[in-house]
């Protein structure tokens, strides 16, 4: 990625060491960028990272969104920030929701609070397809991140901040997916488990997903949220294209039943939002509810809402498994460490 908004500036990437953290770094590493933060708690990770590069362009800071000091120790002197720290397993939030709340939620308001303190220029959220008709306690966490994000960035101005969001569905073999475990019980010789057969994913790759951010970091306003068009997949034929492009094509598959706070589908926007989206043929903009507390004009007139459905994972395209050999061969997802 090269643009001039890029030059001499400093950003700031919170959860930096994660799957997006690491793959944005390796591209803006060789871009005229003066300094890249890397801001996250695990230093083992940030070492990785680190020796990986070996750049001096990349800066390391250990905190946690939590904790604001920290954050705001690492923030002084920052252009940009792409927020993508988050607790983001549905299991480990659904046991612990208040620390889900905690870094997802409280997190994110001390990142955007000391961003406008700081003036920094842009700043980029990154929410998931769960926060859309939230079922479990990370998808709330995230709807409400988006709300806070939306928020703070009312009444903005867009000379001094700007902050604005991205909304993606899986990203294919990034850490806790679904298709590094299907690959490491094939390779312990153990059943490939399956919630529900027909159960649809979105399907997006991390460059996909890079390319989602930097679109938004491009062009989005205040309170604007964007969503990819991305197609979708059934769990049964996405375990299929891995059993098959492992040599297993009889491996054998355990079928466990849906689990707690599990969803059929996913939705990337409801239908309210399909209202009013903007469509950008890649990309849907979704601007922001730009009320203010006097809501008399609304309750007195009303607006009319398009009869619309959301767009969700099961309406979009469906990958057959021969589609997703070639993508999942095309991706090495059995090379990728995740």
């Amino acid at each position: 990625m090269e643009t001039t908004m890029l030059r001499n500036k400093t950003i700031l990437i919170t959860g930096g060491t994660g799957s997006f953290g690491n793959a944005i770094a390796s591209q803006l590493i060789n871009s005229t960028l003066k300094e890249i933060r890397i801001f996250s708690r695990d230093e083992k990770k940030q070492h990785d990272m680190r020796r990986q590069h070996k750049n001096n362009k990349l800066k390391f800071y250990i905190g946690d969104v939590r904790d604001k000091n920290s954050v705001e120790s690492a923030i002084h002197g920052v252009d940009f920030i792409f927020h993508a720290a988050a607790l983001k397993q549905v299991p480990s939030c659904e046991f612990f929701p208040m620390e889900a709340v905690k870094t997802n939620v409280i997190g994110t308001e001390n990142v955007l609070d000391l961003g406008i303190k700081h003036q920094v220029s842009k700043i980029v959220c990154l929410s998931t397809d769960k926060a859309v008709y939230p079922i479990n306690a990370m998808g709330i966490s995230k709807a409400m991140m988006e709300k806070i994000m939306v928020s703070k960035s009312r009444g903005l101005d867009p000379k001094k901040t700007t902050i604005c969001g991205t909304r993606y569905g899986n990203v294919i073999a990034s850490r806790g997916s679904v298709i590094p475990l299907f690959i490491d019980q094939i390779r312990n010789k153990q059943p490939l488990t399956i919630t529900n057969p027909e159960m649809t994913r979105f399907m997006m790759s991390l460059d996909q997903a890079i390319d989602l951010v930097l679109h938004a970091f491009k062009s989005g306003s205040n309170g604007d949220l964007f969503v990819q068009k991305s197609p979708a997949a059934s769990i049964k034929n996405i375990a299929k294209a891995i059993c098959n492009i492992s040599g297993q094509k009889n491996h054998p598959i355990e079928f466990l039943g849906t689990r707690h706070a599990e969803k059929l589908y996913e939705v990337l926007c409801s239908t309210e939002e399909m209202s009013l989206a903007e469509d950008q043929k890649k990309y849907y903009r979704i601007p922001p509810d730009k009320r203010d507390l006097n809501y008399e004009i609304y309750l007195e007139r009303g607006k009319k809402i398009k009869t619309l459905s959301d767009y969700n994972s099961h309406n979009t395209t469906q990958l057959t498994v021969q589609e997703l050999e070639k993508l999942f061969n095309s991706l090495k997802v059995f090379e990728i460490d995740p």
